[in-house]
C-alpha cells in the first residue's frame, strides 16, 4: 500500500480511501503478485538487516545523548516525518528512540523480531508472529511513527479488556513522545467517545470502532458524498458531533479473526418496530413447522433445511384456511423454511445461550470462531424471533435497517492498514485480495520446544471423551497444566460434568462465563490446574506457567474437536510453549463430531465400526485423518465463498445506492 502524505489529510473532513468498487480480475491478479513480491522483498534478510543495523547504529548515538537532546531530537523528527513521510532514515531513527524510551519506562525494550514485525505493520502488512513474542510492544513503533507524521491511529483488538490492558500500559510511553491515547469501550457513551476519537493512538474493539463509523453515515449523511466533502473542505465547515474523523491508519491484532472469520456477518445498526401480526405469524410458523418429519418432510443440508414434495404437499395442507401471510406461496415456504432451521440448524448452549438480562430470559448469539456471547447481535429475516418462540422466551421486536456495512468492505477503506495475528498464511491470498495487504511470516526469537503428540481419532464421541479423561489424569499427575479445548459451551459443560464424577478439580470457561476469562486463562498455568475452554481461549491473552510447570514439561494442550478452519486449531496449540518455553499437545477426535458429521457418509459408515474394533491401526487413523481433513477444508472453501458472496453484495449496494444518491 502506497504511503499517504500526512499533508494531504490536514482539511479532510473524513479522509478515507474511496472508489472501492470491485477490480476486474486481471487488476486483482496483478495487484496479488505486486504485494506478493513487495512483501517477500522487503522480507529479504540482506535487506532487513541494514534497516536493523541501521536501528541499531541510531540507538547507540542516542545512548550517548542526554535527556534535553534527545527532546530536541524528537522535535525535529517529527517536522522530519510531517515533511518527508516514512522515509527509512527518519523510520530507524524514530524506532530506536521508541526502543529506547519503552526500557526507560515499561522496562521492555523491542526485540530485533519486534522492529522488523513493526516495520512491516508500517508499509501496511499483516505479521504473522508467534504467541508469547510481544505483538501489543510491536506495535508501539508504527503507531508512534505514523502519529508523529501526523495520522490518526486506531489499534483495534477483539475485546475491551485487551483495548483497555493495551491501551493503559502503553500510555505512559505514548505520553513520552506527547502523543495522547484514547480508549472507546462498547459501553462509551458518545461525548465521552467524540473526546476519546480526538486522541492521537486509539484503542478499541472492531465492533465499537465499526458501529461508530455507521454512527457517523448516518449523522454526515449526504455530507459523505465526495462533492459535498470537498466543499466542506473549502468552506472549513466541521461537524462537532462525528466520532472518528476519517479512517487513516489502522493496526488490527487477531488479524485473521477480524478480517476473515468474521467477515460473514454484516453489522447493520436498526431501530426496532414492534408488529403484532409479525409475531402472530412467526408463532403459528413454529407451530406448523413442529409438525414436519425430518427426512420424509424435509432434509438438512449441513445445518440447513429444504422441503422435500411430501414436505410442500404437507404445507399445502397445513395452510388451507389461513389468511395473511399465508395466502402466498413462496412466503409460505420461505417461513417454514425458516422455522425449521430454528428448531433443527441451531443448538442452544452450542449456537446461542438463554442468559437473564435485567429479570428477562433472552436468546443470545454465540460467535462461532471465538466461542463469545454477542448480546446486541440478532439473526435477520425472522429467525431471531423464530428461535425465541422454541425457547419460549419474550420476542423481541423485529428491525429496521438504517445502516450496514461488513467488515471486508469497512477495513478497504483505511488510507493505511495492517495487521498483526498468529495464524494467517493459509488466507494469505484472500487478504490480498480482499484487503490488498500482504503477509509477512516473523520468526520467533527462540526455537519452538513444543511437542506435539500423533492425532488420535476414535470411532465415537464416548470412547474419545474417555480418552480425554485419561489424559488428563496423567497429565495433571505428571505436574503439568492441563488446557482442554472444546468447539462447544455444551461440550465443555459434559466434560466438567465429566471430571467432577472423577472427583479432578477444574476450571471451565465458556461463553456463560465470558466475564472471568482473562482471570481464567492467566491462572491456566498455574500446576496442577486444569481448565477447559471453548475456542476463545486461542485469543489475545497469554498463559504463563508457574515454574513447577516449566520443571514437569510446560502447559499440556488437548483439543477435542476440530473447528472449522485449521487456523483457529492451531491458536489454541499456541497456548503452550511460548517464548521457547517447554510444553506438549494433542489432538484427541471422532468421527461423530459436528465437523465431519455428513462428511463422505458411505466411507465413514464403514470406517467407524474398524476403528471402533482396530483403533490403532495405523492406516484406520491415516483415513480418518484424511476425513477430518477433507471436512476443514470443505467447510473453510465454503466459509470463503460466503465472504465472497457478502463481498459482492456490499459492492451491489453499494453501486444501488450511489445510483440513488445515498450511501451506506
Amino acid at each position: 500500500m502506497n504511503p499517504v502524505p500526512a499533508q494531504s489529510l490536514i482539511g479532510d473532513l473524513y479522509p478515507q480511501r474511496r472508489g472501492l468498487d470491485e477490480l476486474p480480475w486481471i487488476d486483482r491478479a496483478t495487484e496479488r503478485i505486486r504485494l506478493t513480491l513487495e512483501a517477500k522483498v522487503s522480507a529479504n534478510p540482506a535487506r532487513m538487516k541494514r534497516f536493523l543495523t541501521r536501528v541499531e547504529r541510531e540507538g547507540a548515538s542516542l545512548d550517548t545523548l542526554p535527556h534535553e537532546a534527545v527532546s530536541q531530537l524528537l522535535s525535529d523528527l517529527r517536522r522530519q516525518l510531517r515533511r518527508h513521510g516514512l522515509a527509512d532514515p527518519h523510520v530507524a531513527r524514530c524506532f530506536a528512540l521508541v526502543r529506547r524510551r519503552a526500557g526507560e519506562i515499561l522496562g521492555m525494550r523491542h526485540f530485533p523480531a519486534q522492529i522488523r514485525g513493526g516495520y512491516h505493520l508500517l508499509h501496511g502488512r499483516v505479521v504473522e508472529m508467534d504467541t508469547g513474542e510481544g505483538k501489543t510492544l510491536m506495535a508501539t513503533l508504527p503507531a508512534i511513527t505514523v502519529a508523529l507524521a501526523g495520522m490518526a491511529v486506531h489499534v483495534v483488538t477483539v475485546n475491551d479488556y485487551l483495548a483497555t490492558r493495551d491501551a493503559q500500559l502503553m500510555e505512559p510511553l505514548y505520553a513520552a513522545f506527547g502523543l495522547t491515547t484514547g480508549l472507546v469501550l462498547e459501553g462509551t457513551k458518545t461525548e465521552e467517545k467524540i473526546r476519546e476519537y480526538r486522541a492521537n493512538i486509539v484503542y478499541c474493539t472492531n465492533k465499537t470502532l465499526v458501529f461508530d463509523y455507521l454512527r457517523d453515515r448516518i449523522t454526515l449523511g449526504r455530507h459523505m458524498q465526495p462533492l459535498v466533502m470537498a466543499v466542506d473542505r473549502l468552506t472549513g465547515r466541521m461537524r462537532d458531533n462525528i466520532l472518528l474523523h476519517g479512517l487513516q491508519f489502522a493496526i488490527v491484532d487477531e488479524a485473521d479473526s477480524v478480517f476473515i472469520d468474521e467477515a460473514r456477518t454484516p453489522l447493520i445498526i436498526s431501530a426496532e418496530q414492534r408488529d403484532p401480526g409479525a409475531e402472530h405469524f412467526y408463532a403459528e410458523a413454529i407451530e406448523l413447522a413442529r409438525q414436519f418429519v425430518a427426512g420424509e418432510d424435509f432434509e438438512l443440508e449441513g445445518r440447513v433445511p429444504h422441503l422435500t414434495d411430501a414436505g410442500r404437499s404437507r404445507l399445502q395442507e397445513l395452510r388451507q384456511g389461513r389468511s395473511g401471510l399465508w395466502s402466498g406461496h413462496m412466503r409460505s415456504q420461505e417461513a417454514i423454511r425458516q422455522a425449521l432451521w430454528a428448531l433443527h440448524g441451531f443448538q442452544r448452549d452450542v449456537h446461542y445461550i438463554v442468559r437473564e438480562h435485567q429479570d428477562v430470559a433472552k436468546v443470545m448469539i454465540v460467535d462461532e470462531n471465538t466461542g463469545r456471547v454477542m448480546p446486541d447481535r440478532s439473526w435477520e429475516r425472522g429467525l431471531q424471533q423464530l428461535i425465541e418462540l422454541k425457547e419460549g422466551v419474550a420476542v423481541s421486536p423485529e428491525k429496521e435497517v438504517l445502516a450496514r456495512i461488513s467488515y471486508q468492505l469497512f477495513f478497504r477503506r483505511y488510507l493505511r492498514l495492517s495487521g498483526m495475528t498468529g495464524t494467517c498464511r493459509e488466507v494469505a491470498r484472500e487478504l490480498v485480495d480482499v484487503y490488498g495487504v500482504g503477509v509477512v511470516r516473523i520468526h520467533p526469537q527462540r526455537p519452538s520446544r513444543r511437542k506435539l503428540l500423533p492425532i488420535r481419532i476414535f470411532a465415537t464421541a464416548e470412547q474419545r471423551w474417555q480418552a480425554v479423561l485419561e489424559a488428563i489424569i496423567q497429565r495433571r499427575d505428571g505436574g503439568q497444566a492441563v488446557l482442554v479445548g472444546t468447539r462447544t459451551v455444551a461440550s465443555s459443560e459434559a466434560l466438567s460434568a465429566r471430571l467432577t464424577a472423577a472427583g479432578i478439580a477444574h476450571r471451565v470457561l465458556n461463553a456463560k462465563q465470558d466475564k472471568t476469562e482473562a482471570e481464567t486463562i492467566q491462572g491456566a498455568g498455574m500446576g496442577p490446574r486444569v481448565t477447559i475452554a471453548t475456542n476463545m481461549a486461542g485469543r489475545g491473552t497469554d498463559i504463563q506457567p508457574d515454574a513447577s510447570v516449566l520443571a514437569a514439561r510446560g502447559l499440556h494442550v488437548i483439543l477435542t474437536e476440530g473447528h472449522d478452519n485449521a487456523r483457529v486449531d492451531r491458536q489454541m496449540i499456541g497456548r503452550c510453549a511460548r517464548q521457547g518455553d517447554p510444553g506438549s499437545a494433542q489432538y484427541l477426535l471422532s468421527l461423530e463430531d459436528e465437523l465431519v458429521a455428513g462428511v463422505l457418509s458411505p466411507l465413514r459408515r464403514i470406517l467407524a465400526p474398524m476403528l471402533g474394533r482396530w483403533p490403532e491401526s495405523p492406516i484406520l487413523q491415516a483415513m480418518a485423518r484424511d476425513v477430518y481433513r477433507f471436512a476443514q477444508w470443505r467447510t473453510e472453501r465454503n466459509h470463503r465463498r460466503i465472504r465472497r458472496r457478502q463481498l459482492n453484495f456490499d459492492f451491489q449496494m453499494r453501486h444501488t445506492l450511489s445510483f440513488s444518491g445515498t450511501m451506506e
